[in-house]
């Protein structure tokens, strides 16, 4: 993993300068505009045997420069089928989503579903990240994120996220825990790194080296199905857990 980070260092840095991240960085669209771009299809009604999970987060999930059906949300439903799982996996992702805009958009996207989602994946934090914003609003932000979750009573997966390297070790030191810290929290899934398995892999990454092509998301996909799968079953006392590997 050590390794990895370190090329995980040096590429968010390569994107850091050539899109423009920084603490002066333009804020995100109005939450209107980011709530209309995640509006849930049309056809987001699942049959009443399958399971309805909700796939909220940034560009890591919004399937950012592919072709329709391969991003995270299409595979991953793929992926849960072939496990025998029924369930329609919502596409709620907005590529460049701060967790600020994720907080704002929140109510509307889940507002706009037909029922109550049984799961709703997270995953966010990446962008404040390359952006060098306050690690302390990103864990406020994503823990009003769970908090209107479990006030819902909507089950809640995180997909965490690791600061870069470039970004110092005095920031890494607050902004890696987030996600442990609030899946203890909420007693909720959680992924440690998004993008453990495939960063580093060229054959997995797009040309950017940072998101994934179609055959890393498959590889994500195939890493998550089984945490989704556990986390879809009724609830029971050792409900929290997680996979580094």
């Amino acid at each position: 993993m050590a390794g990895r980070l370190t090329q995980y260092g040096a590429l968010a840095l390569i994107v850091h300068l050539t899109t423009g991240c920084s603490r002066d960085a333009p804020p995100p669209p109005p939450a209107t505009e980011q709530a209309q771009k995640a509006q849930p299809p049309a056809d987001a009604t699942p049959a009443a045997d399958r399971k309805l999970v909700v796939a909220f987060g940034d560009s890591l999930y919004a399937g950012y420069n592919l072709d329709q059906g391969q991003g995270l949300a299409p595979v991953l439903e793929h992926a849960l089928a072939e496990r025998g799982i029924q369930a329609r996996v919502v596409n709620a992702g907005v590529s460049g989503d701060t967790t600020a805009a994720g907080r704002a958009r929140l109510a509307f996207t889940l507002d706009g579903l037909p029922r109550t989602p049984d799961l709703m994946l997270v995953g966010l934090g990446g962008n404040d990240m390359l952006r060098g914003l306050s690690p302390q609003d990103t864990r406020d932000n994503l823990d009003a994120i769970l908090r209107e979750a479990k006030a819902r009573g909507i089950k809640v997966m995180l997909t965490g996220m690791l600061a870069s390297p470039n970004m110092g070790a005095q920031y890494a030191a607050a902004f890696n825990p987030i996600f442990p810290d609030l899946a203890r929290k909420y007693n909720a899934a959680l992924y440690p790194f998004m993008l453990d398995g495939i960063l580093g892999d060229r054959t997995l990454l797009l040309a950017d080296g940072i998101h994934p092509n179609a055959r890393g998301v498959t590889v994500i996909a195939s890493r998550l199905a089984p945490l989704v799968a556990r986390a879809l079953e009724p609830a029971s006392a050792d409900c929290c857990f997680s996979r580094s590997k």
